[in-house]
């Protein structure tokens, strides 16, 4: 409905299949990140198809291969799921990842 009545703008990003899981309203500079597999999103309020920032954080290759033998599936669970976005100070976010079952943080500076 809300496509049909043009009434919302769908993230063109979400046609990668990158399973969307943790999001952080920054307000006060107009912007939203997305965690989701692999990648961190940073959009625009006004309209999230531009200008978007993205950065690409996979789970390491020896933990992913780690994860396969321990029978997990390569696809839905040996990847780094971004998990936790949190704001840190007025520069920095603190994300955390999945890291395929070996979970890893670090700091994201907003620039």
């Amino acid at each position: 409905d809300l496509l049909l009545s043009n009434s919302c703008i769908p993230f063109l990003g979400s046609a990668e299949g990158l399973d969307f899981r943790t999001l952080l309203l920054d307000e006060e500079r107009g912007r939203l990140l997305v965690g989701a597999k692999d990648h961190i999103f940073l959009l625009n309020l006004v309209d999230v198809n531009k200008n978007v920032k993205k950065i690409y954080w996979p789970a390491a290759k020896e933990k992913v291969e780690l994860c396969k033998l321990a029978g997990k599936d390569a696809h839905t669970e040996c990847s780094n799921f971004i998990r936790v976005l949190q704001p840190y100070n007025r520069t920095h976010v603190y994300v955390c990842g999945t890291g395929a079952f070996h979970p890893l943080c670090g700091y994201i500076e907003l620039g």
